[in-house]
């Protein structure tokens, strides 16, 4: 159990480390990590996190870090106990890198923030930031493998079946992107209304 913390720990601050843009951005690396690298859930269970993370209060991201380190432990064996030091663990590896790299630069930033170079990285980095974060909503739908090396031989893209189990998750899915995109509706009422929705369907 000890080596699955320190997994869960050493994972949780290499994706700390590398986030930009806040929770969002790290919901791709979280799944690349939990699902595909570490196999500890399914896609389908990892979905189910991300919509809990989303409609509790708090950055998504954590919130995420939080509820898959007590998966893991108890999944594993573990007791309730246990499950909530996994919590700690992935929840203060996934802050740490931010809170050290921000204390760090905290001082230098008035004093850099007009410089060239500065303004030039950020502007780099925000185009990155919108990637990461359709990544994430696109890494939830679609299941991608490669067979070889990327972008130079065959890709297989399919539905995640079980995010999309039947044609009332598809109506669901449309209404909420309907609503958002052409009726400018806020993400809670969304997931009030899906919650409701999933409730009596």
């Amino acid at each position: 159990m000890l080596t699955l913390m320190i997994q869960i720990f050493t994972t949780f601050f290499v994706i700390g480390i590398f986030t930009f843009g806040g929770g969002y951005a790290m919901l791709s690396l979280i799944q690349g990590q939990v699902v595909m690298a570490h196999g500890w859930m399914t896609e389908s269970a990892f979905t189910d996190i991300v919509a809990i993370s989303q409609m509790t209060p708090g950055p998504i991201g954590i919130n995420c870090a939080t509820y898959v380190g007590y998966d893991v432990v108890t999944k594993a064996g573990g007791s309730h106990l246990l499950g909530v030091l996994g919590s700690f663990s992935a929840t203060f590896a996934i802050v740490l890198p931010s809170f050290l790299i921000v204390l760090a630069l905290a001082k230098f930033y008035m004093k850099f923030k007009s410089n060239r170079i500065f303004e030039g990285v950020m502007s780099w980095l925000r185009p990155s930031v919108a990637g990461l974060i359709g990544a994430a909503a696109v890494i939830l739908m679609f299941d991608t493998s490669w067979e070889g090396l990327p972008l130079l031989s065959e890709v297989s893209v399919n539905v995640v079946r079980e995010n999309f189990p039947d044609w009332k998750s598809w109506v669901l899915f449309g209404a909420a992107l309907v609503a958002s995109l052409r009726f400018k509706v806020g993400p809670i009422p969304i997931i009030i209304c899906g919650g409701i929705a999933g409730l009596f369907l």
